[in-house]
């Protein structure tokens, strides 16, 4: 596996690689890889030619300064799981690489992300979006992929970047891919690292509650499918929720009724202590 560090590095590799007609797949990750990342890399490896996975923490999606500081980064332990897993190439720049000058010396530039951006991630975490489209957008004029890889635990994100790669004009496949769970059903993160042993044995909670309330929408109205969540996962000591929205897969918007959408997804956000937690869970499937 070879390593790159520059922007020149990437394109000079990739340039290569197109000149043998070779197809390129990009992961983009935040380094601190688990099994999530590396079933991303795999179906990226069986898809493409060539695959090459991004290790860089954006500063500029973090809107708290804390969680930025306190972000795991394991980039040896990453190059090793990497190699492993087949890929070709890591992009592992500096934050002055990617934003010569510092974040805040780069040109303003306003993302059209639609109304996905502007709810629930969108809503508690101002600029967040603006700044996930900043380093996606520049990965994707970086290595100019085929096709990038996502996963489904990050449901919203998704969304918005199909909307960025419209509004942007890149020709790229956006591919997502399913949630990878531990066996007690909490969703991987790199963030599950920061949770102590006692947090770690409540945080399957999340998923618990969100598993049992599909049987339960079945028979009950959105309203108290969500409050059924929320009420289940707040009686855990230790578990705070910051929000769960029930919506419109396709527009990220809240629905009141499960008539109004073929394909409806509750996306939630959990506190365990001060590690913010992410999960989704899909109610109403099309056929």
């Amino acid at each position: 596996m070879i390593i790159l560090r520059t922007v020149n590095d990437v394109r000079q590799f990739v340039a290569r690689e197109r000149g043998r007609q070779a197809s390129v797949g990009l992961v983009p990750t935040m380094g601190a890889l688990h099994e999530g990342h590396l079933s991303l890399v795999e179906k990226a490896v069986a898809g493409n030619d060539v695959t090459i996975v991004s290790v860089f923490v954006n500063p500029t999606q973090f809107n708290n300064p804390e969680d930025l500081a306190t972000y795991p980064r394991k980039e040896e332990d990453d190059f090793r799981l990497l190699a492993e897993a087949g890929a070709t190439a890591v992009f592992a720049p500096s934050v002055e690489e990617m934003y010569p000058g510092g974040p805040e010396a780069q040109p303003v530039h306003t993302f059209e992300l639609g109304t996905a951006a502007e709810v629930m991630e969108g809503k508690y975490r101002p600029g967040h979006f603006q700044g996930v489209a900043q380093v996606v957008s520049l990965l994707f004029r970086i290595v100019e992929p085929d096709r990038a890889y996502f996963g489904e635990k990050d449901f919203q994100q998704i969304a918005v970047i199909r909307n960025m790669i419209k509004s942007e004009g890149i020709n790229v496949e956006i591919v997502a891919c399913p949630i990878k769970r531990a066996g007690d059903g909490l969703a991987l993160s790199s963030r599950n690292a920061l949770l102590t042993p006692a947090q770690r044995s409540i945080a399957p909670s999340i998923h618990a509650a969100l598993k049992e309330s599909v049987e339960f929408s079945r028979t009950h109205s959105i309203r108290q499918t969500h409050d059924y969540v929320v009420d289940r996962i707040n009686a855990v000591e230790g578990l705070e929720v910051e929000y769960f929205e029930i919506v419109d897969a396709r527009t990220l918007q809240k629905i009141d009724e499960w008539e109004e959408s073929p394909w409806i997804v509750g996306c939630i956000t959990v506190y365990c202590g001060k590690v913010r937690l992410i999960d989704n869970m899909a109610y109403r499937l099309p056929d």
